[in-house]
């Protein structure tokens, strides 16, 4: 069996200037604080994040905004924020705002291997800008096209050595989805156990789609 841990220098090692990242979270709930720490440890900069938002500045990913490492945020609200604001405004950081749900299926389709999907969310509205329109049967969509990521860090309670996850209650939010869409996926644990200890049928992500667990906390 693989041994999947990595501490802080094995995931620094991981990461390099103008990489996509997926973050799990929302508002900060699920968001990995000890693997973002690290992201700031290690000075990478440029980078692409994506998730639901930007959490508080010194909550979520937040801290990676307001130490100037972020290049361009893809996410669904960036008001709880302001220093994302301030940024966007000034030109230092791009920002893409996409519908919630429309978020939700451009990575689970890029998950899935799709060339895309289409929706009626945003017809009409700057969200069309740029985007190709159909109409089939007399509705108009957009076509959305998938999201990936080079990495995506997650956050989950439990996990055992295999990287089989479950998740605490609200946490789970974005998280599952994101560990198919990412070509690196790194979970944070608060609790390891042994192969055969966790109930099959409390698993929400299966261990084939983790390659890392990242246990305790930023060294």
């Amino acid at each position: 069996m693989k041994n999947k841990n990595l501490d802080a220098v094995q995931f620094r090692a991981l990461l390099h200037d103008g990489m996509s990242i997926m973050f799990g979270g929302f508002m900060g709930i699920g968001t990995p604080e000890h693997l973002v720490a690290e992201i700031i440890k290690s000075g990478v900069k440029d980078l692409v994040l994506i998730g639901n938002d930007t959490g508080f500045i010194d909550t979520g990913v937040g801290p990676l905004i307001a130490n100037g490492q972020v290049k361009k945020v893809i996410a669904s609200h960036i008001g709880t924020n302001p220093e994302t604001g301030k940024k966007m405004i000034s030109g230092e950081l791009e920002v893409v705002l996409v519908p919630q749900g429309t978020l939700v299926e451009q990575i689970r389709a890029g998950g899935a291997g799709l060339g895309g999907f289409l929706t009626p969310t945003g017809v009409g509205t700057v969200v069309e800008e740029g985007k190709q329109v159909l109409t089939l049967d007399g509705i108009v969509y957009l076509l959305e096209r998938p999201l990936r990521a080079d990495l995506a860090i997650l956050e989950a309670g439990l996990a055992d050595q295999q990287g089989n996850l479950i998740y605490h209650l609200t946490a789970r939010n974005f998280n599952p989805l994101m560990a198919l869409a990412a070509d690196t996926v790194v979970a944070q644990i608060d609790t390891i156990v042994s192969v055969g200890e966790l109930n099959p049928e409390n698993i929400v992500t299966p261990g084939a789609l983790v390659d890392h667990l990242y246990v305790g906390v930023s060294a």
